[in-house]
């Protein structure tokens, strides 16, 4: 009995050496991955994918800071709280309305824009033609030329003599640390004029409901309470909001 288990055990153990073979030759045979990540890839879709990533995160960082110096973002939002002001509503719209606004009026306004820098510079980096550092100076110079259609001379210059540097013979010359602060500087005066602008036929309204109440001897009643509906059914009745954002729209043409 006990050679019959003895042998059934050798015969068991044959069988199982006999089918784990193959599997532990390919075990052998399959190479084994290389460790750490291929940091030293080629750029673009084929290459090193941890590049890719810290490209992308860095510029997710970067994108509050982009869109608020290189689009007409701050423009949009002053005119806006301007408006907001001059109509006496102090929540209504409220920030994140206003900010909403701004954004799809910019998506709106730089869409030639990211259509140029996606066919210039992000097609020949995702092919693998470009470097990173390559697809980012490609893509600067549509931004560039944007921003100094809008920026003024006046601050150009106030910049240049600041870094002292030369007057450049073309526009494609001028710095990219010289075009944006320029740039943002001609748009917070261009948001503060139209919003100058904005708010005087409101600020007439006010004026003369004063004037009327004080005149009456309504003196225990405040002015705004009666001012900010009548500002709030002008704007209405004006169709305020269509001719507000058509002539910012303009503005940029």
């Amino acid at each position: 009995m006990k050679q019959r288990l003895k042998i059934r055990g050798l015969l068991l153990t044959g069988a199982l050496s006999f089918l784990l073979a193959p599997c532990a030759g390919a075990a052998g045979m399959r190479p084994r991955p290389s460790g750490g990540l291929p940091w030293n890839g080629a750029a673009g879709a084929g290459g090193s994918v941890p590049w890719n990533i810290v490209v992308l995160l860095t510029l997710l960082t970067l994108l509050p800071s982009l869109l608020l110096a290189m689009t007409p973002f701050a423009r949009l939002l002053v005119v806006f709280h301007f408006l907001r002001q001059a109509l006496g509503t102090q929540t209504a719209p409220s920030n994140q309305t206003l900010i909403g606004l701004s954004l799809i009026l910019t998506f709106f306004l730089m869409q030639p824009v990211m259509t140029t820098i996606y066919s210039t510079a992000v097609v020949p980096y995702e092919k693998g033609t470009v470097d990173a550092v390559a697809a980012v100076e490609l893509g600067a110079g549509p931004l560039r030329q944007f921003m100094l259609k809008f920026a003024r001379e006046k601050d150009l210059a106030l910049f240049l003599e600041l870094a002292k540097e030369p007057r450049p013979a073309r526009p494609d010359d001028v710095a990219m640390r010289v075009v944006l602060p320029a740039y943002i500087l001609s748009e917070l005066k261009a948001g503060f004029q139209i919003g100058a602008a904005l708010y005087l036929p409101f600020l007439v309204v006010d004026m003369v409901v004063a004037a009327i109440t004080t005149s009456v001897g309504m003196l225990q009643l405040p002015p705004v309470v009666i001012s900010t509906p009548l500002k709030i059914l002008l704007f209405v009745m004006v169709d305020g909001w269509n001719l507000l954002v058509g002539s910012l729209m303009k503005s940029f043409t």
